[in-house]
């Protein structure tokens, strides 16, 4: 890289399932030496795949070049965790050439897109261009994801999501943000639904953009990388379902951690929760606790007063067994209240 140039960031978009994981990994294998990042939304503890990436094995992608982001749908978490990844990245002393971001399936690119124009990222990335990855058949077929049902639980499992649209509209967002469209999977359609795949991304897109089909991802990272979009500075032509909503402003909006010892008993913090986010009108709760004589760690979601709650897996020998929640709220909340009511 020129000293002094932005670094290029492509953001890759796509449905639970039609093959944005496959596609980065195979940037990965074939980057020729360059220096890549990978920031991967995931959801839940288990990081299906940012282990798949971590164990890709490629010497100019290491561990530390995988950041996962698992607290929730990165366009609805843009300040609490995008932003402050992407400055970590750049800050190194030896910063990526590129960085990909996989975003999850429920992600409408548009929020995403807007955050490269916060001062701490803008001087020093660029978004080089958007990629929407379609499931060919699941597009032929009308459901557009490969298993709405799982795309469904992903919704569900997220508290973080602050959007609720159609499958359909969502879709429609990461075509009209998209500045290459890969449909997936083409060896599993015939030679008229590919067509009629092809004629349906093509009606939907807002502009001239280039549309290609694949096989299990395999496309030349040259066609991937390099496009040149700054679309951060290109948003009037990305038209969302959301355009004039408020639905991802942030302002409003703040959020802070609470770390609590261990519990001699779940149910008495879960009790003194509700109380306190009745009290401090407090939007959503989600973290884990670790409860005295319990060997898993429970893991904890609520929005309003109603909450969720399971042990979701065992206490690693390493880790401190300490509690960790997140509290979200409107701006001007009693911090200090909050903690000393959750401390009992």
């Amino acid at each position: 890289m020129i000293s002094g140039a932005k670094i290029p960031t492509t953001v890759i978009t796509g449905f639970l399932g039609a093959g944005k994981t496959t596609l980065v990994r195979h940037v990965l294998e074939n980057a020729g030496g360059r220096r890549v990042a990978v920031i991967v939304n995931e959801f839940g503890s288990l990081g299906i795949d940012g282990q798949i990436l971590k164990g890709c094995g490629i010497e100019s992608c290491g561990e530390e070049d995988i950041v996962e982001l698992a607290n929730g749908c990165l366009c609805c978490t843009v300040a609490d965790d995008f932003v402050p990844s992407m400055e970590t990245l750049v800050e190194r002393d030896n910063p990526p050439e590129h960085i990909l971001i996989e975003t999850s399936g429920l992600a409408l690119p548009k929020p995403l897109l807007k955050a490269f124009d916060w001062p701490s990222i803008r001087s020093r990335l660029t978004v080089d261009g958007v990629i929407a990855v379609v499931d060919g058949p699941a597009v032929a077929e009308g459901r557009f994801a490969d298993d709405p049902e799982q795309v469904e639980r992903q919704r569900q499992a997220d508290e973080s999501l602050d959007h609720d649209n159609p499958l359909q509209e969502v879709f429609e967002d990461q075509l009209s943000a998209a500045d290459l469209v890969i449909v997936n999977k083409s060896d599993l359609l015939t030679g008229s639904s590919r067509d009629w795949v092809l004629n349906e991304v093509e009606t939907r897109l807002p502009r001239a953009v280039k549309v290609v089909t694949t096989e299990e991802g395999v496309v030349d990272p040259s066609v991937l990388l390099g496009l040149g979009a700054t679309a951060e500075d290109d948003l009037d032509d990305r038209p969302s379902h959301h355009d004039g909503l408020d639905d991802h402003e942030h302002d409003d909006f703040d959020s802070f951690i609470v770390e609590l010892p261990e519990q001699p008993a779940a149910e008495a913090l879960l009790a003194r929760l509700q109380q306190t986010v009745e009290v401090h009108d407090i939007l959503r709760v989600k973290g884990f606790l670790a409860v005295s004589g319990k060997p898993m760690r429970l893991l904890l979601h609520g929005v309003g007063a109603r909450f969720r709650h399971h042990y979701d897996r065992l206490w690693q020998a390493e880790e401190a067994r300490s509690s960790r929640l997140v509290i979200i709220g409107h701006s001007g909340m009693d911090r200090d209240a909050i903690v000393t009511a959750l401390a009992g």
